[in-house]
This record gives C-alpha cells, structure tokens and sequence, in this order.
C-alpha cells in the first residue's frame, strides 16, 4: 500500500482521518441560516467566500445528538457539484498515512459503521478513516441537497 494524505480532525471526542483527497479547503464557519424542513443534520446554509454553502451537524449526522453551538470549523468538501461545510470540533494537521480497510469485527455504532471507510495508525494507535460524503446523506435515505 501506498502513503495518502489524510487531514487528522476531532468530532464528538474521537479522532477521525479524512481523505485529503475530499477537502477542499478548511474553514470557520460564522452565521449559519437555519434552513426548514430539511433532514436533522443539515444545520443550515452559510455564506463562504461567494457562494452558499450547506453546514452538515456531523453530530447529529452520526446518530449523536446535535452540536449545540453557533460557528465551529468546518472542512469544505464537494460532492455532486455541491460545497458542503462539514463541522469538526476541532483539526489537528495533515499527514501521510497507510490506510487499510476496517477490521472485521470491529465495534462502532450505527452512525460511526456507516461514515467509516477504513483506518490508519499513528503513534501505535488506530484511527478512524471516515467518509465525508456518508456525513453529507446522514442518518436517512431521503435527505434533500439544498444548494
């Protein structure tokens, strides 16, 4: 296997690997604009350099409940021509990394088994690798895109 670059973030307490191949860029999301009758996950819209984009709750994405504040960081990703900001409690760097995928067995609940893609190791210790467009569908089939 060969090395990738993978961005190291923090949500709901556990470190997770994203693809770098996935990250347009990485942002602090300000104001964001409640949106109605949208899947729970979806925050809302917020204004990102010209162009609106929709704030996935990775939180409540996952099955947890909701982020409970206004701004937070956010990786940009695109997904089928559409920007999302995908919120993170917090990042850490990019690296590269081997990626392998998930072991059998392995315990994660519903909301993390469907977002994890594989793992890498850092340090002797294994971290999640997550799909970010599995963030963006989240808990339901019937999400709408709203950009």
């Amino acid at each position: 296997m060969s090395e990738q670059l993978f961005l190291i973030a923090h949500i709901a307490g556990r470190g997770v690997a994203i693809d770098s191949a996935q990250v347009e860029s990485v942002v602090d999301i300000g104001s964001v604009t409640p949106t109605p009758r949208v899947a729970k996950h979806i925050r809302g819209l917020a204004a990102l350099r010209s162009r609106v984009v929709t704030v996935i709750d990775t939180h409540a994405a996952l099955g947890l409940p909701p982020i409970g504040i206004a701004g937070s960081r956010a990786v940009i990703t695109v997904i089928d021509g559409h920007h999302y900001a995908v919120l993170v409690d917090s990042l850490e760097d990019v690296a590269p990394f081997e990626a392998s995928p998930l072991p059998s067995g392995i315990a994660l609940d519903a909301g993390w088994r469907r977002a994890g893609c594989g793992e890498i190791e850092r340090d002797g210790e294994p971290i999640l690798a997550i799909n970010l467009t599995a963030l963006v569908h989240g808990a339901s089939d019937h999400t709408a895109a709203i950009n």
